[in-house]
């Protein structure tokens, strides 16, 4: 009982196109997306500003092993273990435990703004990824208003199409007392009976034009679409005022372009000594000894001599100067693809308003006469009814003026949603669908 009493207040509810837009925004996946990039982001940022911290490593380790030490030089590697110490000579199967642990500390106490360059380029991402939510809003919110119109425009077309089969019922009585009466001929009341019958599929189709366009606002908005509020469609719609600031997707696009540079300043900021203020405290533990005895039992264990140190070292990638240049380089062409990018962007976006100024201006211009088409195809329709009750028309006329009047209700309410949907195009295309929606109630 519970569960009907709330599809019956859902139903009663109808949905108006600001809400439709609105849930649009909150809920079609395109927005998570967007902002758990956002999320992603701003994680990013905050890594690039752990550079700044100082660097503590700690190692612990215990083994067991030979310590047949050999006098010379040998490579940095990672595959032979250096034993400290002199060279030892003797039993070679001779071993003994050994122990370390240790601290280092290390810390950069000036970059020459390579870091920060790192953290500014990280922040310009982030920029990047919230204009991206402001896009995919506009994006949602088009689509859900286009779908939202949709709808209207399907059920303007059942009642233009329903009123049209209340008409052919009525005259359908008419015609059936004139057979009846001998008056017209049996022909004229089957021929009839099918354009009813015409009618009557014209409004199965629209229903279910209805039908699939709220099935397409169900899945911008995320919920099933009872009804729609038509009336503040059913009058032509006033010019918008145009939008103030960037279109989300220049906005995103330029952010796309201000990360590229971000990238070059901290390449340029890379080649340059690094410094490094190093602390170390550490022990060691050892069975060998060089006076010649190993120390048995748990010798070595442990460590049993502990030493600590502090310094400051410079590194300087001199041949890095090369791959930081083709680095550069690479970054230079994506910044100046991403400006050609933004260039076309803003082209089509130009294109796209003044399409859109032309369907406005046409559509308005198609929505003023309609009104007056409707009204001679009435005279039409009446007179040609009174001239077949005289017995001076044909049935043909009748259901040929009920056609041309039907599909003139029909254009009529798909011309004044097409204004509608032309100022929609318009503010998209201008970046800002709230001139659109502060119309509407």
């Amino acid at each position: 009982m519970k569960q009907l009493l709330l599809l019956t207040a859902v139903a009663l509810h109808a949905q108006t196109l600001k809400e439709a837009v609105n849930k649009a925004g909150e809920r079609y996946p395109s927005i998570k997306i967007s902002r758990e990039q956002v999320n992603e982001a701003s994680a990013a940022v905050n890594l690039a500003r752990t550079a700044f911290l100082p660097r503590v490593d700690a190692t612990a380790q215990v083994n067991r092993a030979t310590a047949n030490n050999v006098f010379g030089l040998l490579f940095p590697n990672t595959v032979i273990p250096p034993i400290s110490g002199p060279q030892i000579d003797g039993d070679q199967s001779r071993n003994v435990f050994g122990a370390a642990i240790g601290l280092l500390v290390s810390w950069e106490p000036f970059d020459f703004g390579r870091r920060q360059a790192e953290v500014d380029a990280a922040a310009v991402g982030k920029a990047r990824a919230e204009s991206s939510i402001a896009r995919a809003k506009l994006d949602a919110g088009a689509a859900a208003a286009d779908a939202y119109l949709s709808v209207v425009a399907a059920q303007q077309t059942v009642a233009a199409a329903q009123a049209a089969l209340e008409r052919y019922r009525q005259f359908e009585t008419i015609i059936d007392a004139l057979v009846k009466a001998e008056l017209r001929p049996g022909a004229d009341l089957a021929r009839m009976q099918a354009e009813r019958i015409v009618a009557e599929t014209n409004i199965i189709r629209a229903e279910q034009a209805v039908a699939q366009a709220k099935a397409l606002l169900e899945q911008y908005t995320g919920e099933p679409a009872a009804t729609v509020d038509s009336a503040p469609f059913v009058k032509t719609a006033e010019p918008i005022r145009a939008a103030t600031g960037a279109h989300p997707y220049l906005r995103e696009q330029q952010f796309s372009i201000d990360e590229v540079i971000a990238r070059m300043k901290a390449i340029d900021k890379s080649w340059y000594p690094r410094f490094s203020a190093q602390a170390a405290a550490f022990g060691r533990g050892s069975g060998a000894r060089v006076e010649g005895p190993f120390a048995g039992g748990g010798r070595g264990l442990y460590p049993d001599h502990g030493n600590w140190a502090v310094g400051f070292s410079a590194t300087f990638p001199i041949l890095d100067y090369r791959a930081l240049r083709a680095r550069k380089e690479i970054e230079l062409q994506r910044q100046r693809k991403e400006e050609a990018r933004r260039e076309l962007i803003e082209r089509e976006l130009t294109g796209r308003a003044a399409q859109a100024r032309a369907q406005l201006d046409g559509a308005k211009r198609i929505a003023e006469i309609a009104p007056k088409q409707i009204a001679a195809l009435q005279t039409a329709l009446d007179q040609s009814q009174a001239r077949y009750k005289a017995g001076l028309g044909t049935l043909l006329e009748v259901a040929d003026a009920q056609r041309q009047l039907t599909q003139a209700e029909i254009e009529t309410s798909i011309a004044r949603i097409a204004v509608w949907r032309a100022e929609l195009s318009l503010a998209y295309a201008q970046g800002d669908l709230e001139p659109f929606l502060a119309r509407l109630p």
